[in-house]
């Protein structure tokens, strides 16, 4: 028998190597593409964030608003409590919105998770917003530009949340209500409205686990307001996604600051029970099929409501605690300007000056930014109160509490016109329609 040389072109099961070959070299090509896309993305995406910004933000203007003003409390958020990572995943945190009113939960939640772990990136969450908010400066604290991002928002988009996920440098929040959430009328405050599978499917696809908390009393931030399709569909033009219809709106025309105002609901925030969807599915999403996906988002749906009814039971029932408010406000007289609400657009607007002015000096008289790593060093150093930052504090008196009260109003008049009725909001309009055209 004459002896035949082995082909080196071996089939397995019918596919030849050399096909193998070519589909692993595809493969590796398109890892390889992705790898480079989730790259110069998470170089887009972070570039804003300035976790200097940040902290004056929260030092200069959260704080007292949230101290004072909201009077926050976190509930199984502080020292062991905190759920820390169990793998190279990100935590993903899950909340209610609270409907019919400016996104002040959100706001305060992160600014001070951020706050209360000394700024520390792996434990803090950024949040995913809609990507309306980062569109419109009507959708901004007092339209200030770029002020999502700068403070550490991320537009809400697949490719972002793929990104925030494989780079793994941040915890992730997100309201997997989207609008829905936060556009829903008082009639259904502390209601879920549906879940959206894309929180879903990026855990299970990063085995990352899933934090919910409730977001109690801030429905009550602007209480009695509906919504009417008509008129939401009017204002998206505009870049608004809804118009709360209640007897707040009434007064938004008279007072354009109006818009951004929040009564002082006190903001509960409570952890729930740490999900792991990829366990429960028990298989990898690409082998999940969708009614498997949406059975287990309408049981992570359940899990949700149930515990946001038992932390409303507990910690809703009087929501905004009107004595505790007086009797703060009374016991910290001198702290009032700096966060009752007809302050807010003069203390917003100044601090983006008095920031911008500092922000070359930051850069160490550099129009080079530092890195991120040197940028939370610089951001705990700003958020640190020196003593002679309290001695000051305490030594006030009545007479220099007005006083910086005027020089707040006197050295930002451009602010006034946000207290003009009607024309008051003809600059703002005008801008974002020009930006529109």
């Amino acid at each position: 028998m004459e002896y035949q040389k082995p082909s080196d072109n071996i089939t397995v099961t019918g596919i030849s190597s050399d096909h193998i070959n070519r589909q692993a070299q595809t493969l590796a090509q398109k890892l390889e593409t992705h790898k480079k896309i989730i790259e110069a993305n998470g170089i887009k995406i972070n570039a804003p964030f300035d976790p200097r910004y940040a902290a004056s933000l929260i030092k200069r203007i959260l704080e007292p608003l949230s101290k004072y003003y909201f009077r926050t409390e976190f509930v199984g958020f502080e020292g062991e409590d905190y759920p820390d990572r169990k793998n190279d995943a990100p935590l993903i945190f899950a909340s209610n919105h609270s409907g019919m009113a400016f996104p002040w939960d959100a706001i305060i939640f992160s600014s001070m998770l951020l706050k209360l772990h000394n700024y520390d990136m792996s434990k803090v969450a950024r949040p995913l917003t809609a990507p309306m908010l980062s569109q419109s400066n009507l959708m901004s604290p007092f339209a200030i530009e770029n002020f999502w991002k700068k403070a550490g928002g991320v537009d809400a988009t697949s490719l972002n949340f793929e990104t925030m996920m494989e780079q793994g440098i941040f915890n992730v929040l997100i309201y997997p209500e989207g609008v829905g959430g936060i556009g829903k009328g008082f009639d259904k405050k502390y209601e879920l409205q549906r879940l959206s599978t894309s929180t879903l499917r990026m855990s299970l696809k990063h085995k990352a686990d899933i934090i919910p908390f409730a977001t109690v009393n801030a429905e009550y931030i602007n209480p009695f307001s509906y919504s009417i399709e008509f008129l939401d569909n009017l204002v998206q033009k505009l870049g608004i996604p809804f118009l709360p219809v209640g007897f707040m709106t009434v007064l938004i025309p008279l007072q354009p600051w109006m818009f951004y105002f929040a009564l002082p609901a006190k903001l509960i925030f409570v952890r729930g029970r740490r999900i792991k969807p990829y366990k429960i599915l028990g298989k990898p999403v690409e082998d999940a099929t969708e009614e498997e996906i949406y059975a287990l988002r309408d049981a992570i749906h359940a899990i949700m409501q149930r515990e946001l009814n038992e932390a409303v039971e507990q910690y809703g029932e009087s929501p905004y605690n009107w004595k505790e408010f007086f009797l703060t406000a009374l016991w910290k007289w001198k702290k009032l300007p700096e966060y009752l609400p007809f302050t807010w657009a003069f203390r917003f607007i100044d601090h983006e000056k008095q920031f911008n002015k500092r922000l070359f000096e930051l850069n160490n008289f550099s129009n080079i930014p530092p890195s991120l790593e040197q940028k939370v060093i610089q951001a705990q150093e700003i958020a640190q109160t020196s003593e002679l930052e309290e001695q000051l504090e305490e030594e006030k008196d009545v007479l220099d509490v007005l006083q910086e009260t005027v020089e707040l109003v006197t050295e930002n008049p451009e602010v006034l016109l946000m207290y003009v009725p009607v024309v008051g909001w003809l600059p703002t309009i005008w801008k974002e329609v020009r930006n529109r055209i």
